[in-house]
């Protein structure tokens, strides 16, 4: 992994042979070695992947692009926008499984997650990365962090999140402002560390869960979230709330387990050397 920062300053300078060989730009001041790969999970949003891809900054290393056996032509709309797209095939169902047929699928030491119903500004990807490359582990998307906002929230939506986000802050000792966002970067050493294993909706839950329990670095970075453009969100606020919510009991039923497995170890060693 490297995080190496180096100033763009100049044209002039970026065009040396020993920059370009190595840094990219990706601001006027920032320029990183690290690619960047895009996971974007898409099932029938041939519509919305113009807008999408769009936004997408021309310095990526790589897009795949995770189609859920689409019924239009989502697979040829994203290989006539982006010629160089890595498509993948989901052989499961849900969201969570599409995101680790992505992460398997990725070559890039960085992976950011972004929705294919148009809902993301790719532009905002710069912010993301400089987070990364500047310590952090985690780049986690907020849409109610100083600078986030959002489009796209009903009332219901708004408090179950609030609520499941406390519960989360409470139980693990986090400290976040959203906690179902899909719109997050990371390192892809992160993944070992993390070990995805839900299918849904709830896998964003998941990894801001894991990655605290896994004591890596997390920087919140302000998002805003657009409405949909087209179609219909296959997102259930109700189901999926408490599947989210089940998984938050699960996580902390498993910490606690480990907290007495912890406690006990030292008993039992000192048993087996008695006995020895």
């Amino acid at each position: 992994m490297s995080s190496v920062l180096q100033p763009a300053t100049s044209g002039q300078d970026l065009e040396a042979p020993s920059i370009v060989g190595k840094y990219r730009p990706i601001s006027s001041h920032l320029a990183i070695a690290p690619p960047v790969s895009v996971v974007i999970p898409a099932m029938n949003e041939a519509e919305n992947l113009p807008y999408v891809f769009k936004t997408l900054p021309d310095w990526i290393h790589e897009v795949v692009l995770v189609d859920g056996n689409s019924s239009d032509n989502t697979v040829e709309v994203a290989r006539e926008l982006w010629p160089g797209v890595k498509v993948v095939g989901q052989q499961g169902r849900g969201k969570g499984d599409a995101l680790i047929t992505g992460f398997e699928a990725c070559s890039g030491d960085i992976i950011v997650m972004v929705d294919a119903d148009g809902s993301a500004d790719g532009n905002e990807i710069v912010s993301y990365v400089s987070a990364l490359v500047s310590g952090a582990d985690f780049a986690k998307g907020s849409r109610f962090a100083n600078g986030g906002g959002t489009d796209d929230m009903t009332f219901i939506r708004w408090l179950g999140n609030r609520v499941l986000c406390a519960i989360v802050n409470r139980k693990f000792g986090a400290r976040y402002t959203d906690l179902c966002y899909g719109y997050n970067a990371f390192w892809r050493h992160c993944l070992d560390k993390i070990e995805l294993d839900c299918t849904g909706f709830e896998v964003e839950t998941l990894m801001n869960i894991r990655v605290v329990k896994a004591g890596l670095k997390v920087q919140e970075i302000p998002s805003h979230e657009y409405l949909r453009i087209h179609g219909v969100s296959n997102l259930r606020a109700v189901r999926d709330g408490l599947r989210v919510l089940r998984v938050i009991l699960k996580e902390r039923s498993n910490r606690r387990a480990l907290r007495r497995e912890g406690r006990r170890s030292p008993m039992l060693d000192s048993v087996r050397g008695e006995v020895s």
